[in-house]
């Protein structure tokens, strides 16, 4: 019985079949990596569509690829035109996408049975982590506007200190025509169930106005 580790791909001598046996394995890693992603999370369709579709490029272009020098160079300067044109990903997504990339090259070179596996186990791993609650993620950005009338050096420190870990003041900026500041702190909060409490706190030092507050590993743009 022929070992299911063998690659299906003898050196030299791709066929048609081996092409889309390799092709619809790369296609399953996809699904499975972006099945894995979408659970209890927060996930583009465009994200998702890239993950199903990745590691199946990435099997046809390194199986065009293979051995041939001169494909080699055409395909990197295809590549060097492209330009990516959007806001940072979070970490996760990265993780994700690299995933799903070696998938595609596992599956080019025919390991079909190490590309699910390999597949199978990162996502569980992937799962796991997300719900042990010991690695949660307890730090936020903070953007708390006061108006000018306020002193603003230490003026929610008593707050501070009493609900989170460690916090630092980032960026003090003026809004408004200058009428109002905008703090933005960095905290690591005791306990993420009181949230609302601390948020609550700070409402009454600073007169009600707007306070955002933000995971830190979610984000993506300039606050």
């Amino acid at each position: 019985m022929e070992n299911i580790f063998d690659s299906v791909i003898q050196y030299g001598s791709l066929t048609l079949s081996s092409y889309l046996l390799c092709t619809g394995a790369a296609l399953v890693c996809g699904i499975i990596i972006a099945l894995f992603c979408s659970v209890k999370a927060q996930t583009t369709k465009s994200l998702i569509t890239a993950l199903i579709l990745l590691p199946a490029i990435v099997h046809t272009v390194i199986t065009i690829v293979n051995g041939n020098i001169g494909t080699g160079v055409a395909v990197m300067g295809a590549f060097s035109l492209v330009r990516f044109r959007s806001v940072p990903g979070k970490a996760k997504d990265i993780v994700a996408i690299f995933l799903a990339m070696a998938a595609g090259l596992t599956c080019a070179v025919g390991y079909i049975a190490i590309a699910l596996i390999f597949t199978l186990i990162v996502c569980i791993v992937f799962v796991i982590v997300n719900k042990i609650p010991f690695f949660e993620d307890k730090g936020y950005v903070i953007n708390i506007t006061v108006p000018e009338s306020i002193n603003i050096d230490g003026a929610f420190d008593g707050e501070f200190k009493k609900y989170t870990n460690e916090y630092k003041l980032l960026t003090v900026k003026t809004t408004d025509l200058g009428s109002l500041y905008r703090l933005k702190y960095i905290a690591q909060l005791k306990n993420t169930q009181n949230l609302k409490e601390f948020i609550d706190a700070l409402r009454l030092k600073n007169g009600n106005l707007e306070i955002a507050v933000i995971k830190a590993a979610d984000k993506n743009e300039e606050l």
